[in-house]
């Protein structure tokens, strides 16, 4: 025997005197490995251990590891193997080739990938499946590689409490989803090792669900911003003379987030009405929608919550009129002169019930922006039912919609009447955008009348246009 044998079967011995053994007491299923002691398998030890499970840690220096869960046991990578029959390796793909020497060790056992990458398309394959080629005995589940060591420690919140899993082995996966269901997670089976890539660029995502809605805020809040920018700023500097360059960092801006606001609001509650009037012309709910109303839908949530977000700075930027400089300096100077010229105004009831009316609407109506802004949060929605849900979202949804759009014709009055609103020939920006919500609105009415809202009513409880038809012995009497 050479010293090296000498030396790794004196270490192996180490790692397996009677102060580290494996509990024998547990049974095997009910002991899990891990390969790996940094943050990530410190979490997932510290999870299982309090999930009931007997967790034996796999380590190269078993005896300097002490920064493990209390109650966990360590080992050597061979005697760790040994000791449970699911493995999970909760090492980087570069230190992978430790494993290749416990190919015997590892014959049989479920081995759990829970590696991810820094960028996509790193390597020529996913790290599950070179992984099931180094250790070729072995039945390898990619899974739990959505999960932060952070959220392993407070508890998965209802956003990350879905974890994927794949692999070839049946069998296999039925022991790391009742694993999962242990530790109060929901695993769900995509399939075969080959959609292994596809689990591990989820994490590198970055808002996926935002990105569609951030756009379309974005272009909105430019496509805005340059048009009032032309019409007043550079109109004044061309027909007048005049520098208000200085309207551009409020004046400006407390324009545009109005307008992006109340645009999203309506592009948050359009797709719904379409979809109504899309099944309603195919008579039918079990037709798919289009690829481009589908995805519209999944993200109605980000567009009113940035929707939200818009009215929240039109806010702030409204509270802040009266202390601004620009403000108090023509306050001031409109007070001088009609002190000088000794002229008074007479008291306009009209313009009084015009100004409380818009500011009440557009109270009411933020007030109920936050209102769908709270009970979109998880935490809320998990506590309400469907109906209620419903209510909140639909109902009192269009309600808001409403009343933002009803504060907003007030704010034009009869603006649109006066030739001098119109600079340039080009309409300002609160008109423009009155226009989709308008139609949103509209188009929302067309279906809360009777007789339409009872046809779609009929065709989401199941009924399809021209089922007798189709079934002619359901509607023919019966013969004696």
């Amino acid at each position: 025997m050479t010293g090296q044998e000498r030396s790794e079967e004196k270490s192996e011995c180490v790692s397996l005197s009677p102060m580290m053994e494996a509990d024998p007491a547990l049974p095997e299923s009910e002991r899990v490995c891990v390969f790996g002691t940094g943050d990530l398998g410190h979490s997932l030890g510290l999870r299982l251990l309090q999930a009931g499970y007997g967790v034996v840690f796999g380590s190269r220096r078993p005896h300097s590891s002490s920064r493990l869960p209390h109650g966990a046991q360590v080992l050597g990578h061979a005697a760790a193997a040994q000791s449970a029959h699911l493995i999970f390796i909760a090492v980087q793909r570069e230190h992978y080739d430790f494993l290749v020497p416990l190919a015997n060790q590892l014959k049989g056992k479920v081995l759990v990938d829970l590696s991810n990458n820094l960028r996509k398309n790193q390597y020529p394959e996913a790290n599950a499946e070179y992984l099931q080629s180094l250790v070729p005995g072995a039945e390898v589940v990619k899974g739990f590689n959505t999960l932060s060591a952070w959220s392993l420690q407070n508890g998965p919140s209802d956003a990350n409490r879905q974890v994927y899993i794949c692999g070839e082995s049946a069998e296999a996966k039925e022991a790391v989803i009742a694993v999962a269901t242990k530790l109060g997670l929901s695993a769900l089976d995509r399939g075969s090792i080959s959609v292994a890539r596809e689990l591990e660029d989820f994490p590198l995502q970055l808002f996926p669900q935002w990105r569609l809605p951030l756009r379309i805020a974005i272009g909105l809040s430019a496509a805005f911003f340059f048009y009032l920018l032309i019409r007043y700023v550079i109109y004044a500097y061309v027909t007048q003379g005049k520098d208000i360059s200085f309207r551009i960092m409020v004046s400006l801006a407390n324009q545009v987030c109005p307008i992006v606001s109340l645009i999203m609001l309506s592009l948050c509650y359009l797709p719904g009405v379409l979809a109504s009037f899309l099944q309603l012309y195919r008579g039918t709910k079990y037709r798919r929608f289009p690829d481009w109303l589908d995805r519209w839908m999944l993200c109605r949530k980000q567009l009113g919550l940035l929707a939200l977000g818009f009215a929240f700075l039109h806010v702030l930027y409204t509270l802040i009129i009266p202390i601004r400089y620009f403000v108090r300096f023509k306050a001031t100077e409109r007070t001088v002169s009609v002190i000088r010229e000794n002229r008074t105004t007479e008291f306009d009831t009209t313009t009084a019930w015009r100004s409380d009316s818009y500011l009440s609407l557009g109270i009411l109506g933020f007030g109920l922006y936050v209102l769908l802004g709270i009970t979109s949060l998880p935490s809320v929605s998990n506590a309400l039912s469907w109906r209620e849900f419903s209510f909140v979202q639909s109902k009192l949804g269009h309600l808001t919609l409403l009343l933002c759009t009803a504060h907003t014709y007030l704010y034009g009055w009869n603006r649109f009447l006066s030739s001098s609103t119109y600079k340039w020939y080009t309409p300002p920006g609160y008109m423009l955008c009155l226009v989709l919500p308008s139609v949103v609105l509209l188009l929302k009415l067309l279906l809360i009348t009777p007789c339409v809202d009872r046809t779609i009513t009929r065709i989401r409880q199941g009924w399809e246009r021209g089922a007798d038809q189709r079934n002619p012995k359901d509607s023919q009497p019966l013969i004696p």
